[in-house]
C-alpha cells in the first residue's frame, strides 16, 4: 500500500509549501533579539536522583521573558569535558521521565530535556497575539499582525538558547552536542540544528511540522495537523487567504530551515506515516545540504520503531571517538 509519492519522487521531492520574502532576516533578527535577552540560568536540585547522575531542573529566560524549563541530568564525577545532546518531545508531551535519560549519562553525557513552552511541563508561554489560539499551537500567532507573534518561532528559539547554555557549561565538550527528538521533537531538532550551526549532531525521527500545504493538499490536515482544518473551517471557509495563511506558516516551516542545517543529521521516516506523511519529511531531509543519513520503515507509520533507539544511541556515541 503506498499513501505518498513512490520513493523514487520522494527522494526528489523539494516541497510545496512557500518561503516567505524575508525568511532570512526574520531569523537573523529573531536571534539577535533573542541575544539582547539575559538568559537568567538557575539550576534546582531535582527531588528526583540516581547514583550515576545529578538531577536539576533547569529555568531560563527565553523570548518574551517567559521562563521556560528543562530537566538536566550530568554524570557523577565526570573526567573532563564531555558529549552532551538536548532532547525535545513529542507535540502536547514534556520532558518525560528523568530515568529515560540515564543511558546518556551511564555513557558520560550531560542531557537536557525542553519542556516546550505552553504543553505538558512546566515551561510559560507568555507571548500575547491577536486572533485565535484555538486549536493549537501551529496557529498561534497567525492572524497577529506581526509575524514574530507565531508561537512556534519562540518555542523555536527556545531550543536554541537551551543547547547555548549547554554549550556553554564548564564540563560540556561545546564541539561534541547532539539534539535529538521524535515528532514535534524531530522537527524541533532540525529547527535547532539551523539556528545552532555548531550542533556536531542531530536526530530528526519522522520529523513534524514541516510543509504544511503538502499536509492540507494530502487530506491529511488532521489528528496533529487538525488546527490547519479547523482555522480553515472557521476563520478563511472559502480560502480566500489560503497563500496569505501558508506564506505566514513559511517562517515556521522547517523545510525553510533546513537549508541552515551544517551539522550530521540522522533521520528516520515511516513510510506510511499519516501523522507527519513522508513526503513532508523528504521536503526537509533533500534541502540539508550538510552530511546526512536517512533509514525508511517501509511498514511502520508514526509509532515505536524496532531498533530504532539502538541506532540513535549509537550514533551519539560516535561522538566519544
Amino acid at each position: 500500500m503506498l499513501i505518498d509519492k513512490p520513493i523514487a519522487e520522494l527522494r526528489t521531492y523539494l516541497g510545496s509549501s512557500p518561503l516567505p520574502k524575508d525568511f532570512d532576516r526574520y531569523w537573523d533578527e529573531s536571534l539577535a533579539e533573542l541575544e539582547t535577552i539575559p538568559a537568567n540560568v538557575e539550576l534546582i536540585p531535582a527531588a528526583f536522583q540516581s547514583p550515576n547522575a545529578e538531577c536539576f531542573d533547569l529555568y531560563f529566560t527565553g523570548i518574551g521573558n517567559a521562563r521556560i524549563h528543562a530537566k538536566l541530568l550530568r554524570p557523577v564525577n565526570p573526567k573532563g569535558k564531555h558529549p552532551a545532546v538536548v532532547q525535545f518531545h513529542g507535540y502536547s508531551a514534556n520532558a518525560g521521565d528523568w530515568c529515560d535519560k540515564l543511558n546518556f549519562v551511564s555513557a558520560g553525557f550531560t542531557v537536557a530535556s525542553l519542556d516546550t513552552r505552553g504543553q505538558g511541563g512546566l515551561s510559560q508561554d507568555l507571548t500575547p497575539v491577536s486572533g485565535t489560539t484555538l486549536k493549537g499551537h501551529i496557529i498561534r500567532g497567525v492572524d497577529d499582525p506581526d509575524p514574530k507573534k507565531l508561537l512556534f518561532r519562540s518555542n523555536f528559539l527556545d531550543t536554541a538558547r537551551l543547547t547555548r547554555i549547554v554549550m556553554q557549561m564548564d564540563d560540556v565538550d561545546a564541539s561534541k552536542v547532539g539534539a535529538m527528538g521524535g515528532s514535534q521533537g524531530g522537527g524541533l531538532t532540525l529547527a535547532c540544528a539551523s539556528l545552532v550551526p555548531e550542533l556536531n549532531r542531530a536526530v530528526s525521527v519522522f520529523p513534524f511540522l514541516s510543509d504544511y500545504r503538502r499536509v492540507w493538499n494530502m487530506d491529511l490536515a488532521k489528528n496533529a495537523y487538525d488546527e490547519i482544518q479547523y482555522y480553515f473551517r472557521h476563520f478563511d471557509p472559502t480560502h480566500a487567504r489560503e497563500e496569505e495563511f501558508f506564506t505566514r506558516l513559511g517562517y515556521i516551516d522547517v523545510q525553510n530551515l533546513a537549508p541552515r542545517i551544517r551539522c550530521r543529521v540522522f533521520m528516520v521516516t515511516g513510510l506510511m506515516d499519516t501523522i507527519c506523511p513522508p513526503s513532508t519529511q523528504f521536503a526537509a531531509f533533500n534541502k540539508i545540504t550538510s552530511p546526512k543519513e536517512h533509514v525508511f520503515y517501509p511498514d511502520f507509520g508514526h509509532e515505536g520503531l524496532p531498533e530504532n533507539s539502538d541506532r540513535i544511541f549509537q550514533f551519539m556515541l560516535d561522538m566519544l571517538k
